[in-house]
């Protein structure tokens, strides 16, 4: 589960020979930092500020400062002329990704006013406080050739949105990043024999995103019901209602075992600390892990609405993309092709198994299923569709080298008739239109799951691609 430790480190550069030169500058330029800190405290409050640092023995100091820190994150800060040198000991030593904010105090200098000033020190002194872009150059030739990942936002210190936006961003896949390093993914059970698609090297899962993986076993899981009290079985119940739209030809018995299965995945994630779960298992031949498996759906779609999602059919890697999107505050429904409407030019998409409640257009709907097709049992499952509005997809996809990459696409989801058949399944509307979007997204070779989120986040997901040095598509 995340820590909660995601540190945004600061700092401003300058040139100490200044000072003494420029009366007022230094103060000015420390006014400025002040600023940006302040607008990057609204979007994360844990903010380790080292200062203006205008000379090698403060650039040392800054750099060790934020090794101990722990800093996840560098926002560097370009008030004036600074020397790459005075940089590179900070970045080398504390080794996060740095983000060069080259951000000017005002839209422009004000021409007239400057060049009337009687006193060319003091027109230096003027020009220095707009001069963030003059060493940037400077400072990524130098990063590229120590082979430094840095980017880049150019904007204004107010009244730019755009600028401060795409600061936002970066916080928001840096904070991503730092949950994904320490999710703790449960995988229960066995793969769906057959899906080759989903057949994934944990170790790559390691490799690219951190945190930990725990292999399980539903006859713990089972286990656990036989401890569930038929009081605590009982208050299921009743949050189930309050929580689902529960269809009258739900019998008790079903619901009941529903609740019990529940409440064991809930000491279960407790027991591991899991952030993230996929399973399947046939359950043939044991009659407690089959009822267990039959009866797991409710449960899992509580969990995936607190922030805990529960991919099926064993995904692992769609268990990531969905706890991608939760992370971002999307949500991250599991989801496949249902079938094409050329007539309206949508893309029915949906799953059976759980869905993400909290993302739903309206209450869930709870029916039961007589059988559950493809695999085995029988018992209740959650109808719902994906609130109307903007709607971001996202696929972990595998590539032939072995690799994870990024599949994303924005589109909407759209109001009109679903397959009333028990399953989530939504209507998604798409810029380039629903048969260039499924070819397209075809072309990537993605597995045929993937995580639907609300909003538009294809940026955020970018920027976390970049964070992690690994390769993100944007279909549309």
């Amino acid at each position: 589960m995340n820590k909660n430790t995601f540190k945004v480190g600061l700092f401003a550069i300058g040139l100490d020979t200044y000072w003494n030169q420029f009366e007022g500058l230094e103060e000015r330029l420390k006014g400025y930092l002040s600023t940006v800190e302040d607008k990057i405290t609204t979007m994360h409050p844990d903010v380790v500020n080292v200062g203006l640092i205008d000379n090698i023995d403060k650039a040392f100091e800054a750099g060790d400062r934020f090794r101990t820190e722990k800093v996840d994150l560098i926002f560097l800060y370009v008030t004036t002329y600074a020397l790459s040198s005075t940089v590179l000991p900070i970045v080398q030593r504390a080794k996060v990704p740095v983000i060069i904010l080259n951000i000017s105090p005002e839209p422009a200098i004000d021409y007239e006013k400057f060049n009337q000033m009687d006193d060319r020190v003091k027109m230096t002194a003027e020009w220095l406080a707009f001069c963030s872009a003059c060493p940037v150059p400077e400072i990524a030739n130098v990063f590229n050739r120590t082979g430094i990942k840095f980017y880049q936002i150019t904007g204004m210190l107010h009244d730019d949105e755009e600028c401060w936006q795409e600061v936002s961003q970066w916080i928001e896949a840096g904070r991503v990043a730092n949950i994904m390093s320490y999710n703790r993914l449960g995988c229960m059970g066995h793969y769906y024999s057959g899906m080759l698609d989903i057949y994934s090297d944990l170790t790559q899962q390691y490799a690219h995103f951190g945190g930990h993986v725990e292999l399980l076993e539903v006859d713990e899981l089972a286990a656990l019901r036989k401890s569930v009290s038929e009081t605590e079985i009982n208050a299921r119940i009743e949050y189930f209602k309050n929580q689902f739209e529960v269809e009258e030809d739900c019998s008790l018995q079903a619901l009941s075992d529903s609740a019990r299965t529940s409440i064991a995945l809930d000491m279960l994630v407790e027991k591991y600390k899991l952030g993230s779960m996929a399973y399947y298992y046939k359950g043939t031949g044991n009659q407690e892990n089959e009822n267990t498996i039959s009866s797991i759906i409710l449960g899992n779609s509580l969990l995936t609405a607190r922030g805990i999602p529960v991919a099926g059919e064993y995904e692992i890697k769609n268990a990531q993309a969905m706890k991608i999107m939760d992370s971002f505050g999307a949500g991250g429904s599991f989801t496949e092709y249902y079938a094409m409407d050329f007539k309206n030019d949508v893309v029915l998409m949906g799953h059976d198994g759980p869905g993400h409640i909290a993302i739903a257009e309206g209450k869930t709907k709870v029916k039961p299923l007589k059988v559950y097709h493809g695999k085995v049992g029988s018992g209740l499952s959650v109808e719902m569709s994906v609130k109307n509005g903007p709607v971001t997809l996202l696929s972990v996809a595998e590539t032939k080298d072995g690799k994870l990459m990024l599949l994303v696409a924005e589109g909407a989801s759209v109001s009109g008739p679903i397959l009333q058949i028990g399953n989530t399944n939504s209507r998604y509307k798409f810029s380039i239109g629903a048969r260039k979007f499924v070819n397209d997204w075809n072309a990537n070779g993605p597995a045929h799951h993937c995580a639907v989120g609300i909003g538009h986040i294809a940026d955020k997901v970018e920027k976390l691609g970049q964070l992690l040095n690994m390769t993100v598509i944007k279909v549309c």
